[in-house]
């Protein structure tokens, strides 16, 4: 058995041989990489219309620094939201978010570059699905077999985060509409769900209200990422 004076002194090298090891270099913890990407954990109540791009914008910005966090300060959030400007030129989602990296709330990689997040060299390189995909709080988003079902996100883009050309309306005409009239493209955060696996560009929205938005799966929700 060991004596108490035994114990000290056994207690004391251990002590002493930690102080070594991270004199010697020894790794340390790391901190987990800041917020930059989020989903929004509630959207703004009226369908699809988010008050225009400058409107979705003013959301993301709001649920940062609503989460007091002092790694949000300092930072400019953009919807990643495709639209057509006042001059009849596309405005391309991926064009609105700056260059990456971006991680979520628990510090989790999402995508390293632009082009990573949209695959335009290796299709599916980025960690976009439902275990990442967190809210601002660091809450999963419901998705396929959860009851609701929130998985649509409001994207108006192609699966390269472009805007869609054509007439057919891809944006609820550029977020300012929540007539059960309309359209937006949507993307699955979950990877799940009607035959398509793309996180920003699945399928079109039956109309742009709120009851049009979740009658399809969603809730008007949509991704936030820091463009800094």
């Amino acid at each position: 058995m060991l004596t108490h004076a035994r114990l000290l002194v056994v207690a004391s090298a251990l002590t002493i041989a930690n102080a070594t090891a991270v004199a010697q270099g020894a790794p340390a913890a790391q901190p987990a990489a800041p917020m930059t990407f989020f989903v929004t954990s509630v959207g703004k109540g009226d369908g699809a219309n988010l008050g225009g791009l400058a409107g979705a914008d003013g959301h993301c910005q709001a649920l940062a620094q609503a989460v007091g966090l002092s790694t949000l300060v300092g930072r400019t959030w953009h919807a990643y939201l495709s639209a057509v400007g006042t001059d009849g030129k596309p405005i391309n989602a991926r064009d609105r978010i700056g260059a990456g990296p971006w991680h979520n709330a628990k510090g989790a990689l999402i995508a390293a570059t632009v082009a990573d997040l949209h695959g335009d060299i290796v299709r599916d390189r980025n960690q976009m699905n439902k275990v990442n995909a967190l809210t601002e709080k660091g809450l999963p988003v419901n998705g396929v077999g959860d009851t609701p079902n929130m998985h649509d996100m409001l994207t108006g883009s192609d699966s390269f985060g472009r805007a869609m050309g054509g007439t057919f309306d891809t944006s609820c005409a550029n977020y300012t509409s929540n007539l059960a009239t309309g359209s937006a493209m949507l993307g699955h955060h979950d990877r799940t769900g009607g035959g398509n696996t793309s996180w920003n560009s699945a399928h079109a929205s039956r109309g742009c209200g709120q009851a049009n938005l979740v009658a399809t799966g969603g809730a008007g929700l949509f991704y936030c990422f820091a463009a800094n």
